[in-house]
């Protein structure tokens, strides 16, 4: 067999890097966030020995790490590349070959949204490492689950954040006929290996926030500092996403984008102006009047 050989690969999250493998790795795609969810594949084990080592995720031919803040990508790519390549070289084991069957079993379950046209389906394993919106068949076209998906005629939006999927449906259908085969439909792709999303597909985060917060005003910082901690992780239980897009100091108006199942919500207004725009005004006082919301 001939030696194994590692390329590398920045990615548009700065957290994540692309090792590239001369040779195939597994014949499905694995995700680990822990050392415990590791026991199956020694590799990403001794990957897990490193301290700024998050997630680590196996396909076919490549390994896809994602950092801690700690540490830059720049300062610690190299050794991490020449340490996966003396680990396989010297034959060290990728996936243990019985325990890899375990890793098959997924489970996947329904959950209600505030928006009626929108449900969220939860996996038991992280799906992705990045958010992605798709609102068309033409924008899923060769990315992987969302272009499955829109082979249902009723889908009419798909967004992916971390471990769940929100599918949207127009009214052609209603949720009680649907749901159950939609799920299974969904933990069948995933549990045979089905790309997930594919490297064509754009984050949307990448293309919507602003790129370098440090260039905004102040008063911007504070607000992607109180939308970060407060409000994002409430609108992620309800399969969603709020992005900051823009403050004008002499309105003193928000602008943000709302994603997923919050796009488009008959009740987004009211958990703008009497949740995110009430928590502002009382954060920042005077600073801010008013938040409007774009649909993503």
């Amino acid at each position: 067999m001939s030696e194994y050989v590692i390329s590398l690969e920045a990615m548009s999250e700065p957290s994540l890097m692309k090792f590239h493998v001369n040779q195939p790795l597994s014949k499905e795609h694995h995700t680990f966030t822990n050392i415990d969810e590791a026991k199956a594949s020694p590799l990403a084990q001794q990957l897990f020995h490193l301290p700024f080592i998050k997630s680590v995720q196996i396909l076919p031919e490549t390994l896809i790490l994602e950092r801690f803040s700690i540490v830059e990508w720049d300062d610690v790519k190299e050794e991490v590349a020449q340490q996966l390549v003396d680990y396989l070289n010297a034959g060290g084991a990728v996936l243990n070959e019985v325990a890899s069957d375990s890793l098959k079993a997924i489970t996947l379950y329904a959950e209600v949204t505030p928006n009626p046209a929108v449900m969220k389906f939860v996996a038991n394993k992280r799906l992705v490492d990045q958010m992605y919106e798709f609102k068309s068949k033409e924008e899923a076209a060769q990315t992987g689950l969302a272009e499955l998906l829109f082979q249902k005629s009723f889908v009419s939006q798909v967004f992916l954040d971390e471990n769940y999927v929100s599918v949207s449906k127009n009214d052609s259908a209603d949720w009680v006929d649907i749901t159950m085969d939609l799920r299974e439909y969904i933990r069948d792709y995933v549990t045979k290996g089905g790309v997930v999303v594919s490297d064509t597909a754009t984050p949307i985060q990448a293309a919507a926030a602003p790129e370098n917060t440090t260039e905004l005003d102040d008063i911007s910082q504070e607000i992607i500092s109180i939308l970060e901690q407060y409000v994002k992780p409430a609108v992620a239980m309800d399969g969603g996403n709020i992005l900051f897009q823009s403050y004008n100091p002499d309105s003193k108006v928000v602008s943000v984008i709302l994603q997923g199942a919050c796009s488009g919500c008959p009740s987004s207004t009211y958990t703008l102006k009497n949740g995110i725009e009430q928590m502002l005004k009382n954060m920042l006082g005077d600073k801010v009047e008013e938040v409007f919301a774009m649909n993503g």
